[in-house]
């Protein structure tokens, strides 16, 4: 009795539907920022990667505003299903949570995939200022204190921090003028709009050597190939002054395990690959493409470190 019981239960039971294996559509890949700055680039890199090597185009959709918190906040209310995606940088996921109320927690809305690559900040200012390094810059800002102005890729992003903690540290002032993204603040810089600019390397390595602007320092703990003959800040009178920033890829919170492991699996080989290595080094940053536990961890040591940079900077965002 009890046999047959079992029997017609099972079919009557409805029949199991397969799960459609991921991805079978094309994904989404957020950029924080507008097109051209080097988050936009690494997004870029990273999504013609993924795509051939899972089958689906990865499609880049930028989605600039509030130094990236826009697009984060998108990307934490997302479906967590894998076709949804962000490159996102050190500004939403460290920086920010350390000057203002977020809607939403980068600790626990997001599944951290990959650090694709980290870069170091680097001082370029106008020509038109007429010094030639650093000491001679801030000269011309202890000369004109708060007359000048330098720009960033919006409030509270880690262009911004650098500065506010080299104007901290050196005890002079400008003001702040925020822009959507890193591209837009290079191109002020270049126009003369604005007297400095503390960018990541790939807005400002295309333009060394023109009429337009000085290359004065980078905010790492050494130079770089990429800029032969620049000092660090650190180098140039300030002992420990440090500012870097990583972009990486992350997804909803809750993204299955299994597909969070696949995406990093093949970020992590894009690093081994020669043309993808060097792409990124052409954009002045060092590849990681790290595991999910690495990026883990640099978040975890890096909050603390941006937190004392805005205090000691002195900044706050309403």
């Amino acid at each position: 009795m009890m046999r047959h019981l079992l029997w017609l239960l099972l079919l009557l039971a409805p029949p199991a539907i397969a799960q459609p294996a991921w991805p079978d559509r094309p994904m989404r890949l957020l950029v924080p920022f507008a097109p051209g700055g080097v988050t936009d680039s690494i997004a870029r890199l990273s999504a013609e990667w993924l795509g051939p090597r899972l089958g689906q185009p990865v499609v880049v959709e930028n989605r600039a505003g509030a130094n990236g918190a826009i697009a984060a906040e998108a990307v934490a209310r997302a479906r967590p299903d894998g076709y949804t995606l962000m490159t996102a940088s050190a500004s939403q996921m460290v920086m920010l949570p350390a000057l203002t109320r977020l809607p939403f927690d980068p600790s626990k809305d997001f599944s951290l995939v990959s650090i694709i690559a980290s870069n170091p900040q680097v001082l370029a200012i106008s020509a038109s200022l007429g010094a030639n390094n650093l000491t001679e810059f801030l000269a011309v800002l202890r000369a004109r204190p708060g007359a000048l102005n330098y720009g960033s890729a919006g409030a509270g992003s880690s262009n911004h921090l650098a500065m506010a903690l080299l104007l901290s540290r050196s005890g002079t002032s400008a003001v702040h003028v925020p822009y959507r993204g890193g591209a837009p603040a290079m191109a002020a810089v270049l126009a003369g709009d604005i007297g400095a600019y503390f960018g990541n390397p790939s807005d400002i390595i295309p333009h060394v050597g023109g009429a337009s602007i000085r290359v004065i320092g980078v905010a790492g703990p050494a130079g770089m190939p990429a800029l032969p003959g620049v000092p660090t800040v650190a180098e140039q009178g300030f002992p420990g002054f440090r500012a870097e920033t990583w972009n990486g890829i992350i997804a909803p919170t809750g993204t299955p395990d299994a597909i969070v492991a696949r995406m990093a699996s093949i970020l992590g080989a894009a690093c081994a690959d020669v043309t993808f290595r060097s792409a990124l080094e052409r954009l002045g940053t060092v590849p990681l493409c790290s595991t999910p536990a690495e990026f883990r961890q640099t978040m975890d040591s890096d909050a603390p470190q941006w937190a004392e940079l805005v205090r000691v900077a002195d900044i706050r965002l309403e």
